[in-house]
């Protein structure tokens, strides 16, 4: 495949041909940065983990430039830095056992500008390529500006697709704002449970990040199990771990019906909600 960043990559981890490792794939992880499918899209990672019927095919969207960095990391250039992040991308892959790992290397500042279509062409790309079932991106309600520009990219691309090359499924999920405030109904629920060791060794594997001051391995495996603990008051737990996703389908069925307006229905549905329970008390 002909990529916009001459810089990028296709990495599979069993040696298999690049056309025949993307043309396995089921379930397809898109992603801002390095770490983000490991903490994102583990429901796809270990849906796939071990299996000859399915493959999860990770993408990564920029370079890890501008990632920051302290102790043994702070005096890295961000040459330097990204040179680790892709390294650190790259043994996730091998140890989730990914079917393919694509890292597209382009700057965030690229990525965040409505303007540049490379990133979009590099994904519909994609996307022709694997053809898959399940897709994972981003909560386009993030508060992560570079996350924001990633879900409304894959959600271009995938309305530029012929419909009967769609996925079945297409799934916003949380990183820098969970998804509790959704209403219960709208809440798409991915039981990741039983699988800790496995979500473990792929979030150790970016220490960059995580000896740096942010323990996000202690707090997205903290969040799985508090949103599966809190996610019904009044039954016992039917699963150890949860992740919460939105569902983009709605999106890609009707192509009039904007993200800012899909968004701002949710909201509105989760104040009503609020001001209903809260109206028996005024």
């Amino acid at each position: 495949m002909t990529w916009t960043s001459a810089t990028a990559e296709v990495f599979v981890p069993d040696g298999t041909a690049p056309a025949a490792a993307l043309a396995r794939t089921t379930h397809l992880g898109v992603g801002a940065h390095q770490d983000d499918l490991e903490f994102m899209a583990f429901h796809g990672i270990a849906e796939c983990f071990g299996r000859t019927d399915r493959a999860f095919c990770g993408v990564t969207c920029t370079n890890g430039a501008g990632s920051p960095r302290a102790g043994v990391y702070a005096e890295y250039t961000d040459e330097r830095m990204r040179a680790v992040r892709r390294a650190e991308q790259r043994a996730a892959a091998c140890v989730g056992r990914y079917g393919a790992m694509i890292q597209l290397d382009h700057p965030s500042a690229t990525v965040k500008d409505p303007a540049q279509a490379a990133l979009r062409n590099d994904l519909e790309s994609i996307l022709r390529a694997t053809r898959p079932r399940v897709v994972y991106t981003h909560n386009p309600a993030d508060k992560h500006d570079t996350h924001v520009a990633v879900a409304g990219t894959v959600l271009a691309a995938l309305r530029a697709l012929p419909p009967e090359q769609r996925p079945e499924r297409v799934l916003g999920c949380e990183i820098w704002r969970d998804l509790d405030w959704l209403p219960d109904a709208r809440k798409v629920l991915l039981d990741v449970s039983g699988r800790e060791n496995l979500a473990a060794a792929l979030s150790g594997v970016f220490d960059s990040q995580i000896s740096g001051g942010k323990r996000y391995d202690l707090a997205v495996l903290g969040r799985r199990r508090a949103q599966a603990t809190f996610f019904a008051s009044h039954d016992v737990d039917q699963a150890g771990m949860l992740t919460l996703a939105l569902d983009l389908m709605p999106l890609l069925r009707d192509p009039t019906l904007s993200l800012v307006d899909y968004l701002a229905r949710l909201a509105d549905e989760f104040k009503a909600e609020v001001v209903e329970k809260v109206a028996a008390w005024k």
